[in-house]
């Protein structure tokens, strides 16, 4: 692609995204509705795919849908979709209007509706979707088990320190003799346990609100994303998520024959994982300049070897939503395998921690007791 091809695209791009804007703006109204979610969402995308393949128009596919919503805030939502779809309004305008869609959603809906291939961006949104929910099935299921264990631990470990250690403490106060080390400071932690245990609550709830809210703010956000993907393993563990959903991505738009420069600007939106962003930012600079897709994605850090190399015969063939969908699964099948043995990993580390500090704890109750023994001759 060269430089003035490219500058024509992006030019296109944002004039018809300054007209929808002004074409939405005196319909748009400030209702509020309930955030839709992923698997929402792709029960959406799959059923109108499932009832517009059976031969139904539009208007009736959606008067179906909404008799099969059961909340009302629901069935508010997408009657204002098939209100704006009579009025005149195609899908995508009516989705765009909606304000609960984001950009990649009603973009590539509107690529289908002009395209011709409306059946087949549905079915790709709903694929896409169902992908994403199943990714961060496999990341809960894989950390589930964990953690569980791990608040099993710190449940066990400080019902220990307020209830067991405190009884200890009540028979030591009998001798006189100085008591050991280790038994000094699993009391006092006790007792600082016991005597501030609102406080330390307090302070914990506040900051799971403090880092809840921290996380709203764009440039924390950007700072602990950086983090993750330099922590070994973890940061392979979260890059395939985001590379998944990236090629997940590129595959459904190019594969609607959306422009490259426009498809990757979309992705940049959908993708909300800076390093990614801030990848593809220069990657886009790189083409606009005339070079190839896969050339300026060797430039940066986060596409291996071997996703170069499937982008560029993709590129030779003119087949990259192919060669992106198969990426797609490498990097699917690729988190599934390292979620799994994280968990393999994890479950008995904790438990050894476990088993460590309650020994510890043990140790410390009983050591004075065998001193006592050992001094009086027993």
């Amino acid at each position: 692609m060269n430089n003035s091809s490219g500058l024509q695209i992006t030019r296109r791009s944002a004039g018809n995204q300054q007209r929808s804007r002004n074409m939405a703006f005196p319909f748009q109204k400030k209702q509020k509705h309930r955030k839709l979610g992923d698997k929402a969402k792709e029960y959406f995308y799959l059923e109108l795919y499932s009832m517009l393949e059976a031969g139904m128009d539009l208007k009736k596919a959606l008067d179906v849908f909404i008799n099969q919503q059961k909340k009302e805030v629901d069935k508010n939502l997408f009657q204002q979709i098939s209100d704006h779809l009579i009025n005149g309004k195609t899908l995508s305008e009516c989705m765009q209007l909606s304000q609960v869609f984001t950009p990649y959603e009603y973009y590539c809906v509107q690529i289908g509706e002009e395209s011709g291939q409306q059946l087949k961006v549905l079915n790709e949104l709903a694929l896409f979707f169902s992908n994403k929910v199943k990714v961060r099935k496999q990341l809960l299921k894989s950390l589930s088990y964990p953690i569980v264990i791990l608040i099993s631990s710190v449940g066990a470990v400080s019902f220990m320190m307020a209830f067991i250690v405190p009884m200890f403490t009540d028979i030591f106060k009998r001798f006189n003799g100085e008591l050991p080390g280790l038994t000094r400071f699993f009391i006092a932690l006790s007792g600082v346990l016991s005597k501030n245990s609102l406080l330390i609550l307090i302070v914990l709830v506040a900051g799971g609100l403090g880092l809840g809210y921290l996380f709203q703010n764009k440039e924390f956000k950007k700072r602990v994303q950086q983090f993750y993907i330099r922590i070994p393993y973890v940061g392979g563990l979260v890059s395939g998520v985001y590379n998944a959903r990236f090629c997940s991505s590129m595959s459904l738009l190019i594969g609607a024959k959306v422009p490259l420069i426009n498809a990757i600007q979309l992705v940049k939106k959908m993708v909300d994982f800076y390093p990614i962003q801030t990848a593809l930012i220069r990657v886009e600079e790189e083409i606009m300049k005339g070079h190839s897709f896969h050339s300026s994605l060797s430039k940066e850090n986060l596409f291996d070897e071997k996703t170069i190399s499937m982008i560029r015969i993709g590129e030779e063939v003119n087949r990259l939503d192919v060669f992106f969908e198969k990426l797609h699964q490498r990097f699917m099948d690729e988190v599934d395998m390292k979620s799994n043995a994280l968990n393999t990993f994890l479950e008995p580390l904790i438990i050894m921690l476990l088993g460590l500090v309650i020994g510890l704890i043990l140790v410390a109750m009983y050591l004075p007791m065998f001193k006592l023994s050992t001094s009086m001759g027993m």
